[in-house]
């Protein structure tokens, strides 16, 4: 199951750089790699979320889904819808919440808190 670690204290998070705040315009999506995670970061109505890049359907690469409501990514190959707000799996045939991260600007840089090990 995904953790969502939006609900983290930020004592137990490590922001991390990916972008400067003017490389994600609205209705945009950032792909960043860093460590094992492979994240998208998306800007929706100049709101940023960043959900892991995996369906947790298939394993398969998520982010190039479409929205298909203000905040639901749906799979590019099966379907499944993802709430882009909190991971959680929103249709078959995924049945298990993915990672989402707590995103911020800071100092004109878009950050994404990743769990200190």
């Amino acid at each position: 199951m995904g953790l969502n670690y939006n609900e983290l204290d930020a004592e137990k998070l490590e922001f991390v750089v990916v972008a400067a705040a003017g490389d994600l315009p609205n209705g945009e999506r950032l792909f960043v790699e860093i460590d094992e995670f492979r994240i998208v970061v998306f800007n929706i109505a100049g709101k940023l979320f960043a959900i892991e890049d995996i369906c947790s359907h298939d394993n398969g690469p998520l982010g190039d889904g479409e929205l298909e409501t203000e905040f639901e990514v749906s799979c590019p190959r099966h379907g499944a819808h993802f709430d882009v707000r909190n991971g959680y799996a929103m249709s078959m045939p995924a049945v298990e919440d993915i990672q989402a991260f707590p995103v911020r600007i800071e100092d004109g840089n878009i950050e994404v808190g990743l769990p200190i090990d």
